[in-house]
């Protein structure tokens, strides 16, 4: 699990393809070399990996065929610009919001223009994921805990302030860049639940019973 807040920007060192195994290095960036050991989780433009080897201030993951699928992280050469974030500790201070590493889908940049003292960033969705976004809501593009600022029919908002463009990959994006993208983990729990019938509920919907049991009403 991770929060969304960037601890360094990487850069791509290698990419090997071999029919379906792909596997990527990345020399470290804003994370001590000491501090990251095979085993450990680290999201990579928003994407959960296991490292599989590190030392000498670089790490080396695989990817598997799902991943590369549902990712840019096959559109990555080397000396592209990352973002990195360990897994959360318990001991952690959280900030952010609950981001898994787990994209739901792409996204590609189609405006960037200034805001006042931010750059506001709109996006076009590649995947039918728009409807669990919602204003002031939560977003993790490229593994950046961003607000929603607003939501469109195919695609949503965002305003980025200064603090966030300096210490993320978001300074190098320009229209056209695809994007991972991973909505609030929360928005598809509700969709889920009521989608189940349970006691008494037909189809989907939620019967008072239910709702009050668990605290609803």
């Amino acid at each position: 699990m991770f929060t969304g807040l960037i601890e360094g920007i990487g850069t791509m060192a290698e990419i090997r393809r071999q029919g379906e195994k792909f596997q990527l290095t990345v020399v470290l960036g804003g994370i001590p070399d000491a501090e990251l050991r095979i085993g450990d989780s680290i999201a990579v433009n928003g994407v959960c990996l296991t490292v599989v080897a590190a030392g000498e201030g670089r790490f080396r993951a695989d990817v598997s065929p799902e991943t590369v699928s549902r990712t840019s992280l096959a559109a990555l050469q080397a000396g592209s610009p990352v973002n990195l974030e360990r897994a959360l500790r318990l001991s952690d201070r959280f900030g952010g919001h609950l981001v898994y590493g787990h994209v739901d889908g792409t996204a590609v940049l189609t405006e960037r223009r200034p805001d006042g003292n931010a750059v506001r960033m709109h996006f076009r969705l590649e995947q039918n994921i728009n409807r669990y976004l919602v204003a002031k809501g939560s977003v993790a593009i490229d593994g950046i805990s961003l607000t929603v600022n607003e939501v469109v029919e195919t695609g949503f908002a965002i305003a980025v302030i200064p603090h966030t463009l300096e210490r993320t990959t978001l300074r190098y994006r320009h229209p056209g860049d695809v994007m991972n993208i991973e909505v609030d983990i929360l928005a598809k729990f509700v969709e889920r639940l009521l989608a189940l019938p349970a006691d008494g509920g037909e189809g989907g919907k939620l019967s008072p019973q239910f709702l009050a049991k668990h605290g609803f009403l």
